[in-house]
């Protein structure tokens, strides 16, 4: 549902992917955006309108994406897809970060535009701030990219791990991801992924961020 720029973009994407794709607009110049190569079905109308969603070949579908320039025609689209239409993969893009932290704990997927360019913006800018990547529905649990100080070099992970009381996903080296192994030890400019309580994540970034403390 959308056929701004992101919609058309995914639209074309999973087009040629090979995935039979269909998308809903109200406006028809927002088609043109399509390439003439898209082999896929559009259909003028209200993205939430369930006669549309028919027309686009909801009933089929395995996902669904709602990404139009309205948080409440998203939301409302992507409740009618799941709820009425039982279409198991469901997202929907959110401008207000707020309103996508409510709809997360509802258990509806969402992308929050705003929060995450915010977010990725200044971890370019400030490249030393943790940059949280993935958060639970219940918002208790979360994914993020944190920097390691310099005195963490030559530690295993495992120990960092175990002081921070996180759990480690990935490690980013020289843009190469590494799973955690019992060996795995803390190179220079290393970037690494943790699970972590959200509650806590100034705590993680704070015990990251400094000499880990020698035991004496």
């Amino acid at each position: 549902m959308g056929c701004g720029r992101v919609g058309a973009k995914l639209a074309t994407d999973l087009d040629l992917e090979g995935h039979s794709v269909a998308v809903i607009d109200q406006d028809d110049a927002a088609f043109g955006r399509l390439p003439d190569s898209f082999a896929g079905i559009t259909v003028k109308g209200v993205g939430f309108d369930r006669d549309a969603m028919i027309r686009a070949g909801v009933e089929r579908a395995v996902a669904f994406a709602a990404v139009s320039s309205g948080d409440n025609s998203n939301i409302i689209a992507a409740r009618v897809a799941r709820e009425t239409f039982g279409v198991e993969n469901v997202v929907a893009r959110i401008y207000d970060p707020r309103r996508a932290e409510v709809y997360q704990r509802l258990g509806i997927p969402t992308v929050a535009t705003v929060a995450w360019t915010a977010a990725e913006t200044l971890h370019q800018m400030l490249p030393e701030r943790v940059r949280e990547e993935w958060r639970d529905p219940s918002g208790t649990i979360a994914l993020g990219e944190f920097a390691v100080d310099a005195g963490w070099i030559g530690t295993l992970y495992s120990t960092l791990a175990r002081t921070a009381d996180v759990t480690l996903a990935v490690v980013n080296r020289f843009g190469q991801g590494l799973l955690p192994h019992p060996d795995l030890v803390v190179q220079q400019d290393d970037r690494v992924h943790l699970m972590y309580e959200v509650a806590r994540a100034e705590d993680v970034e704070s015990i990251l961020a400094s000499a880990p403390v020698e035991e004496k």
